[in-house]
């Protein structure tokens, strides 16, 4: 308590020189009290009839003004919270200041003066009444709209809150142990999304579903002057609104008068001006789509609308329509709207940073697909990590356009080299055909049934889910590119060649070859058509192209019908699969070899190397002698393996494998045949055909199947 020329003070005793300082006045201490001394007293106002009391709030501080603020519930969330505490009731709150910026009328002395203008004479007024004792203009931190860039305020108003914590009448859970019930029952992809929901569900308050707009679904609610309650007959009021603005538009609400609809009673009742949440209108919108279209999701044994399987947005939703969508549903059906919720990131340029016009580092869909096409641009979501941010720049689509021509290439190579093969006479059945194809048959369902979940080879039976189930399409692309790349073009096709170019266009060998293309062809279009969707409907239509079908008419590739799966259960695809896996590893030693030999100038194509094999290994000598097959799988134009005895007295220039196989790459002093590019020594010993081997002459000339079991 200080006592000055101008009366008797109360001030933080921290804030008293300050103070008396920035008043130009002496001042004399007469007593100290703790601030919670000062709880509850009242003081006058200075120029309205009215006296405010003191509460305790640990926010005020000390590093300005006198330590004892002035308190407006209706435009601070903290002074609100105080005054709340401390019992005052809403309807004790003064909130003079209506929605344009304006005083309300009622309010005395500057009713009606837009609250910027009002500030100096309040000011002017205080001083009046003889209790300014400083005022100077200074610049503060102030609100502002994000949108318009303008000081806002704020203000406490009524509104319509959805109760979290209340439970239905006639149900026992409330509506945040169904929503968190319903997370538990969903399934998140990413998994980390269900931790981030359960935890906004589980710690929001009740949700404000009211707004103070011009625009929006309106609340066509009436409410008496003096008690606040609802309408008697709102229920009916709603649908009489309802038909009028199905009918009129939505500004029909606007037009309505309350003598309208309420006739004498009008005057009893305010017509409310707030419009909803607009969350809540998205939010709702599973009631309105799903719910009534039966063929869409059909309605659950109990009566309620069933789930979507799907809704997936960015993941800034947790918060917004996968949150809203949640609790409205779990309000009127007691489970979430979903069985799967997907979220993904947003698209950021090849640094990571946010794109921007400023910045100049916006990459626009509509120019890559005007420039690169649609595929690209869906390639690029398809093979993106889609769970963090989405990087995408020239560079990286250079890099997806490479992805795309090695799938397309792939298929071209896969539709040239079965044009003469019809499938409905010339398959070949499983069991007759080479073990190569057996092979390349068995990779590829494999990768169908990883990816797709597709029924098992040999069973015909399985569950249809893999990675295109669990929404993990870049790894599922990953995999299709690399089996394009690697399993196909690196391995066997490159192998396919001799016997698709040299063999009889009708040989049994050939046939084979090309059975095992069909059956890729078909599955491989079936499975690039989630993403690659022009690509796979523009080849469909190459094969069939008197059909009006599209590819997505049909489901996953089933290789054996019933009579064929039984025959296939013969063949012993587990060790195949083994075997063959161990020779395309040998296949990719030689071929490093014989790059070593390239990049030293000493050898060109790889048809002008032979390979011998040393071994001491049984397994190795009885299996793997694939005959004169052999040289077709290593890519050369000989191939053989030797018991390996005598490996110390084998030239240094060996290269090591594995501790059972020495390699050893040699050049072939022989002629080239100019049919099949092998190096023989039998070219030139047709005298009427010198620049072909015997194995050209006897299927040109002789018309001569060649023997082919292996490859």
């Amino acid at each position: 308590l200080v006592e000055t020329p101008r009366g008797c003070l109360i001030l933080a005793a921290s804030r008293v020189e300050e103070c008396l300082k920035t008043y130009a006045l002496e001042g004399k201490v007469l007593a100290t009290a703790k601030g919670q001394a000062l709880e509850r007293i009242t003081f006058k106002h200075p120029f309205y009839d009215r006296v405010s009391p003191i509460f305790l709030a640990d926010y005020v501080t000390l590093d300005t003004g006198t330590g004892i603020v002035h308190s407006s519930p209706a435009y601070g969330v903290d002074d609100f919270a105080t005054c709340k505490k401390y019992g005052m009731k809403t309807e004790d709150i003064l909130n003079p200041v209506m929605g344009n910026g304006v005083y309300a009328s009622t309010l005395p002395l500057f009713g009606g003066m837009y609250i910027w203008k009002a500030q100096a004479e309040i000011v002017k007024k205080i001083e009046a009444a003889g209790a300014l004792f400083h005022s100077n203009d200074f610049k503060h931190s102030y609100p502002h709209c994000w949108r318009h860039k303008t000081p806002t305020v704020f203000r406490a108003t009524a509104q319509w809150f959805v109760g979290m914590d209340l439970a239905a009448k006639g149900e026992t859970e409330t509506l945040r142990e169904l929503a968190l019930k319903a997370i538990d029952a969903t399934s998140f992809f990413p998994d980390w999304g269900k931790a981030r929901l359960h935890g906004m569900i589980a710690n929001r308050p009740d949700w404000c579903i009211s707004r103070q707009r011009n625009w929006g679904t309106p609340i066509p609610f009436f409410l008496h002057k003096e008690t606040g309650e609802l309408h008697p007959r709102t229920q009916a009021l709603l649908e009489v609104v309802a038909a009028r603005v199905a009918k009129e538009g939505i500004e029909a609400w606007q037009r309505m008068t309350a003598e309208e609809l309420l006739g004498d009673e009008a005057k009893h009742y305010d017509k409310i001006g707030d419009t909803l949440d607009v969350w809540l209108d998205s939010g709702s919108t599973f009631n309105t789509v799903v719910a009534n279209t039966p063929a869409l999701v059909k309605p659950e044994t109990d009566g309620k609308p069933g789930q979507s399987d799907l809704y997936l947005e960015g993941s800034d939703q947790h918060r917004g329509w996968f949150h809203s969508s949640l609790l409205v549903s779990c309000a009127l059906n007691g489970r979430a709207p979903y069985q799967n919720l997907l979220t993904h990131g947003f698209a950021v340029d090849g640094q990571g940073k946010k794109m921007s016009k400023s910045l100049g580092n916006v990459v626009a869909p509509q120019k890559i697909s005007d420039t690169l096409g649609a595929e690209i641009l869906r390639l690029w979501v398809g093979s993106t990590d889609y769970t963090g941010e989405l990087s995408i720049s020239d560079e990286i689509l250079k890099r997806v356009v490479e992805s795309y021509r090695r799938i397309r290439n792939t298929v071209r190579f896969l539709l040239a080299n079965t044009s003469d093969f019809d499938a409905t006479t010339q398959l070949v059945h499983v069991e007759e055909m080479l073990e190569i194809d057996q092979f390349a048959i068995w990779q590829f369902a494999s990768l169908q049934s990883e990816i797709a979940g597709a029924p098992d080879i040999l069973t015909g039976t399985g569950e249809r889910y893999g990675l295109y189930g669990s929404y993990d399409f870049d790894l599922a692309m990953r995999k299709i590119n690399e089996y394009c790349s690697q399993d196909l073009g690196g391995f066997y096709l490159d192998v396919l060649k001799d016997r698709l170019y040299t063999c009889a266009s009708d040989q049994r060998a050939r046939r084979s070859a090309q059975t095992a293309l069909h059956h890729i062809t078909q599955g491989l279009i079936r499975l690039i058509a989630p993403v690659l969707s022009f690509t796979a409907e523009e080849v469909w239509s190459t094969i069939y192209p008197d059909d009006d079908k599209s590819i997505f008419y049909e489901t996953w590739y089933e290789f054996f019908d019933n009579i064929h799966l039984k025959l296939a259960g013969k063949v012993d695809f587990n060790a195949i699969d083994d075997k063959w896996k161990r020779l395309k590893q040998l296949r990719s030693d030689v071929q490093k070899q014989i790059e070593i030999l390239r990049e030293a100038k000493k050898v060109g194509s790889a048809l002008a190397c032979k390979v011998t094999f040393y071994t001491t290994h049984a397994e190795y000598l009885e299996e793997f002698q694939l005959g004169d097959n052999l040289k077709f799988v290593m890519g050369t134009s000989e191939a053989s393996f030797v018991n390996g005895q005598n490996l110390l007295a084998i030239s240094s220039s060996m290269a090591p494998n594995n501790p059972l196989i020495q390699i050893l790459v040699e050049l072939i002093p022989h002629q080239k045949c100019e049919r099949c590019w092998h190096y023989r020594a039998d070219v030139g010993s047709h005298v009427e055909h010198a620049t072909l081997c015997t194995r050209c002459v006897d299927v040109v000339v002789n018309q001569k199947d060649e023997v082919r079991d292996y490859a």
